[in-house]
């Protein structure tokens, strides 16, 4: 029975996880390969995407798998592949799902936006909604996390595709959060839709490599977690038409040498982080915890990290800074790729080896 694996952890790590709360953590599935996306088709089927191709849904009672449709074709060059799944959030009558991935154009890797229906038992007409002007000859940073505010918009993101200036350079979406209407569209609101040279998908710039973003309806903030260089990760939340500073200024240093990346920390008219992780964690999502089930971490940032190997919870002030780090499930040893919250509170992790946690009350 080895998708009922059970992993209990320590007292010490349920303690700083969830203070006096009881908690238990299962393996419910594994081998998958790189399980980039998660969510939840209904309360009881989950959809995964794997960075190679993969479309799938998991039963969570029975735990079977199967595909959802046949192999996507994508750039799976490096950090590129399929990446990120999100439901609709007017599932209920559109019954869409949203995708990011790479395509392959002139044999360079390009973060792409499509979408596909769901007819009850697999997906159809898989199209692109948006594809990109982010093409590069490198293999990383295509982002590319997907959330929805409360209004009908989109919010994906993509880094800076490899070349750095590009995430200044408003005549391409590399190093860029983007933002949509639900159909693919443009809003009329977004920063940049009445300026000339500036592309009007935009929302904000200067990224790096933002692989986690979420739209928190609750407080109704954006909020984004991102690659720093050898150094210099950032937690930043996300207004509209803003710079995020991503050459020009940073926390990091550069991979050949202990040399500062770019002018400094700060610079007038670029946005400072609402948190840096100096070492380097390599966070991979983001969301901040809004379920009943776990109340010590009502509305609380949690991150996964691939470096690291951990879950981070991050608290949020009123004044909103960010306070209280603290870093757990280090002894499962994984590349924590993804984590997401279901409808009733739990957690589930994915990782790099394969791998689904979930995390449920005791």
């Amino acid at each position: 029975m080895k998708y009922l694996l059970k992993i209990i952890l320590t007292l010490f790590i349920s303690i700083n996880l969830f203070a006096d709360e009881k908690f238990e953590i299962n393996k419910i599935e594994t081998n998958l390969g790189i399980i980039w996306g998660i969510d939840f088709i209904d309360d009881k089927r989950m959809i995964l995407t794997t960075k190679a191709g993969n479309i799938l849904v998991l039963e969570l009672d029975t735990l079977k798998l199967k595909p959802l449709i046949g192999k996507i074709d994508v750039h799976n060059h490096g950090q590129g592949g399929l990446l990120d799944v999100k439901k609709s959030p007017n599932f209920d009558t559109d019954k869409t799902f949203y995708f990011t991935y790479s395509k392959s154009i002139n044999n360079q890797g390009v973060t792409t936006l499509a979408s596909a229906k769901f007819d009850g038992e697999k997906l159809i007409n898989f199209k692109d909604l948006f594809v990109s002007d982010s093409a590069t000859d490198k293999n990383v940073h295509f982002g590319s996390r997907i959330t929805f505010d409360e209004n009908g918009h989109l919010f994906f993101s993509i880094g800076d595709r490899g070349v750095r200036k590009y995430a200044q350079d408003l005549t391409n979406h590399a190093g860029t959060i983007i933002r949509l209407n639900l159909d693919g569209s443009i809003p009329s609101d977004n920063p940049f839709v009445k300026s000339r040279g500036k592309l009007p998908e935009i929302y904000s710039y200067g990224h790096r490599n933002p692989q986690g973003i979420f739209y928190d309806k609750k407080t109704q903030r954006l909020w984004s977690i991102e690659h720093g260089p050898r150094g210099g990760d950032e937690i930043n939340l996300i207004e509209k038409g803003k710079n995020y500073g991503w050459p020009v200024i940073s926390y990091g240093k550069e991979y050949w040498a202990p040399l500062d990346v770019g002018e400094g920390t700060h610079k007038k008219g670029m946005i400072q982080p609402k948190k840096v992780y100096i070492p380097s964690i390599a966070p991979s999502s983001l969301i901040v915890y809004n379920g009943k089930l776990f109340k010590s971490l009502d509305g609380k940032i949690l991150a996964t990290a691939l470096k690291l190997r951990h879950l981070n919870k991050v608290e949020i002030s009123e004044d909103l800074s960010l306070v209280k780090e603290e870093r757990f499930l280090e002894n499962i040893r994984e590349r924590m790729r993804n984590i997401v919250e279901s409808k009733n509170g739990e957690l589930f992790i994915s990782t790099d080896s394969g791998n689904i946690y979930k995390i449920s009350s005791n």
